[in-house]
């Protein structure tokens, strides 16, 4: 499995933005386990922060041909090139501060970001790195572009890109992002614009700080003023604004892209959908990508790198055993402070039997999930049979959750399941899972 990974020591650089042609100081400092990528503006007072994630994107109305970040009237602009750079070297977790609104375009390419990023030291964390595997296929498509994205062990982008230019005629590349090959082929590809076009795009604001040294400008005849670092360097930059356009995930994909003629507006709609997804599959099933030890227990922090299970909806506080794929017994405190109390009922807490049944299928999941043969599975709590409630339950008490496996096969999965308190049986139902 591979580790998350940060920067060893500080370090920065300067330069101007391709789109405002403002000067910027970029800073680069290691950041701590699960803090992902977190720009900071500290020319602003209170040094406001903001993360890269799908939550924090502007939209191309407000920032065109760039991916930027926003909150709270707060801006981040250009950022793709410095997050494929991050993506390229497995950076998961950075604290990235600027003294103004817009990366440093640099040469338009991620190259010099690789280079001072791999000079600070890249050092791995103790502890595993986050992955998402496309689990169906997405489409996304606007003015003739599409992007397909679909499931794969994997991570493989393949684009078609197709100018009506003379110069700029079909190219098509494929490459496997997976086999560390970023730094040789996709790194030191520039951005580029059509020449007839330049001049229209800076009199609406854009390019103000882009010049023939960072920008490949196409001509009738070609590059002007410059040359070509890739015979197809062209298809070799869309496919680096995509890898970083969908590192605002802020996980490793699995899955294969398939583009064409797509940029950042169709980018971000595909991590967005990627998202939707993402968030779907978490809240309909259960994660398996931490397998602990057999009999081993483990408290709250362990068990949310299990389940996908969040607050207010995390019913089960620790597991005090555990046989892999047979039975597992964990524990729910309940106190006045939960928050199904203020309404079930007031003056009278009970907890609901439906979430009594819900903590006991978030014990029979981890269990289902823990044998090595369900590795990245997802378990879908498909029915419930011969459900009895045998007592109340209330503020104080400790439930002891327990789940057995009856009839377990390759899709499906049946559990027994039961809830006591003080040696008792409050609750006990038969839980089907199916297994995807």
């Amino acid at each position: 499995m591979q580790k998350q990974k940060t920067i060893n020591q500080e370090i920065s650089l300067k330069g101007i933005g391709l789109h405002t042609a403002n000067k910027a100081r970029i800073t680069f400092k290691p950041a701590d386990i699960d803090s992902g990528i977190n720009f900071v503006r500290t020319d602003l007072p209170g040094t406001p922060s903001i993360k890269a994630s799908v939550d924090s994107l502007l939209s191309q109305e407000d920032s065109p041909r760039r991916t930027s970040l926003g909150r709270d009237g707060v801006e981040i602009h250009t950022i793709e090139h410095l997050m494929a750079a991050l993506a390229g070297l497995s950076i998961d977790n950075i604290r990235i501060e600027l003294d103004n609104n817009e990366v440093p375009g640099m040469d338009g390419s991620s190259v010099n970001f690789i280079e001072a990023l791999s000079e600070s030291g890249i050092k791995e964390q103790d502890k595993e790195r986050r992955t998402y595997l496309i689990k169906e296929p997405i489409f996304v498509e606007e003015d003739g572009s599409t992007i397909m994205a679909l499931p794969s062990q994997e991570f493989r982008i393949s684009y078609t890109l197709n100018y009506n230019h003379p110069f700029l005629k079909a190219q098509y590349l494929e490459l496997n992002l997976d086999s560390g090959i970023f730094k040789d082929e996709l790194a030191s590809s520039r951005t580029f614009c059509l020449e007839n076009e330049a001049q229209d795009l800076q009199h609406h604001g854009m390019g103000q700080g882009a010049n023939y040294d960072n920008t490949l400008v196409i001509g009738k005849e070609g590059v002007i003023k410059n040359k070509l670092r890739y015979q197809d360097e062209f298809v070799r930059h869309k496919i680096l604004d995509l890898y970083g356009d969908l590192y605002i995930l802020g996980e490793h994909l699995k899955g294969r892209i398939v583009a064409l003629k797509s940029g950042h507006s169709l980018n971000l709609k595909l991590a967005k959908k990627i998202d939707q997804q993402r968030k779907r599959y978490a809240i309909a099933g259960i994660g398996a990508g931490y397998r602990p030890a057999e009999s081993e227990g483990f408290g709250i922090e362990t068990i949310m790198k299990i389940l996908p299970h969040r607050e207010p909806f995390l019913f089960v506080d620790k597991i005090i055993f555990l046989e892999k794929g047979k039975r597992a017994t964990g524990i729910k405190n309940v106190t006045i402070n939960d928050y199904f109390f203020k309404g079930h009922f007031p003056g009278k807490p009970v907890m609901p039997g439906v979430l009594i049944v819900e903590a006991m299928a978030q014990v029979g999941g981890v269990m289902m999930l823990s044998p090595e043969e369900n590795r990245g599975k997802l378990a879908y709590f498909l029915s419930a049979d011969n459900i009895k409630f045998r007592k109340t339950v209330v503020p104080g008490d400790q439930l002891i959750l327990e789940a057995e496996a009856v009839k377990v096969k390759s899709k499906t999965g049946l559990v027994r399941t039961r809830a006591l308190v003080d040696g008792k049986v409050v609750a006990e139902a038969d839980l089907m899972f199916i297994l995807a």
